[in-house]
């Protein structure tokens, strides 16, 4: 007993080492959901070197979680990602004013998670959702069926019923958005086993998104609300709005360091004096005629200054 528990222990620790060293981050989960998953140690080390050789976990296993629900997803379809459960609470926040029960349509479906979750989330609502791909298709069939949901196979809003229009409450579409060019720079497990057609965005990643975009307003309610996933640099924020110019010679900590450079005004012109008013002759000492203070304008009695700033007496003049 204790030498088979030991064997396990031993076999596992083994399958831990070749998924990391595969580059998988979570390689102790992962090692113990392919364990659950295997009927025998054939089975086992068949889904292990599948994994390996770079599968996604998620194909191997036929389901993903997502938003605590366990959704089924075959080989090739589209795995969702957890960052799309962004877009379920956004919906199910909407969704909380609209008459009950509301419509929700989910467009380019894929395994139908994003629907499956929004229902979960909201409660009783009218689920329609849309797919080109036909095992997209039966994966979301079986993902709506609890939620009474209606899958549509076809082009974005080709196939919804024509009795859905100004009707859809909230409509959610995780389309393909990465750039053309960018698609070999995926992951493996994304380039090498999911379909093209759920990646590729066009040469921007933004061909699809421009479609659903241009088609939404026909079948939105009024108050409806489009909800899309897309990356930062196709959506970029608004750059925040620039504080008022400061005084040429003033700062303050809405400035940008250093502050701006200013000009000192210009130096007053000296008035044009006659030689011996106040005017410096030539770099020497400063000369001027001065009044005693008490004597009349006409007569004055003459000083010239020195260098050290002390009057010498000289002899009285006219001014």
């Amino acid at each position: 007993m204790a030498r088979g528990r030991a064997g396990v222990a031993s076999a596992r620790v083994s399958i831990v080492e070749r998924l990391r060293a595969a580059g998988c981050v979570f390689a102790e989960d992962e090692a113990r959901l392919l364990t659950a998953a295997a009927d025998a140690p054939a089975d086992l080390a068949a889904l292990v070197a599948r994994r390996v050789a770079g599968e996604p976990l998620e194909h191997l296993l036929g389901w993903a979680e997502f938003c605590g629900l366990r959704i089924a997803v075959d080989p090739g379809v589209f795995v969702p990602r957890r960052r799309t459960a962004l877009l379920v609470r956004e919906a199910v926040t909407l969704l909380a004013g609209r008459p009950s029960p509301p419509t929700v349509v989910d467009m380019c479906c894929g395994s139908g998670a994003l629907a499956a979750a929004v229902a979960a989330a909201a409660g009783p609502v009218t689920v329609h959702a849309t797919d080109a791909d036909p095992a997209a298709v039966r994966c979301a069939r079986r993902n709506l069926a609890p939620a009474g949901g209606h899958v549509h196979q076809g082009d974005l809003d080709a196939p919804l019923p024509e009795s859905l229009r100004g009707r859809v409450d909230v409509m959610v579409a995780n389309v393909p958005y990465v750039p053309t060019a960018a698609l070999a720079h995926l992951p493996p497990e994304a380039r090498d086993h999911e379909p093209r057609a759920a990646l590729d965005g066009g040469a921007d990643g933004l061909d699809v998104l421009r479609r659903v975009a241009a088609a939404a307003p026909t079948w939105l309610a009024p108050g409806g609300h489009l909800l899309v996933e897309t990356s930062d640099r196709q959506a970029p924020r608004p750059p925040p709005p620039s504080p008022p110019p400061a005084s040429p010679r003033a700062w303050s900590p809405t400035t940008p360091w250093p502050p701006p450079p200013w000009s000192a005004p210009a130096a007053r012109p000296r008035p044009n004096r006659p030689p011996g008013r106040g005017v410096r002759r030539g770099g020497g000492p400063w000369t001027s005629r001065c009044r005693r203070p008490g004597r009349s304008r006409g007569r004055t009695a003459g000083c010239r200054w020195s260098a050290g700033g002390r009057p010498r007496r000289g002899t009285a003049g006219r001014a």
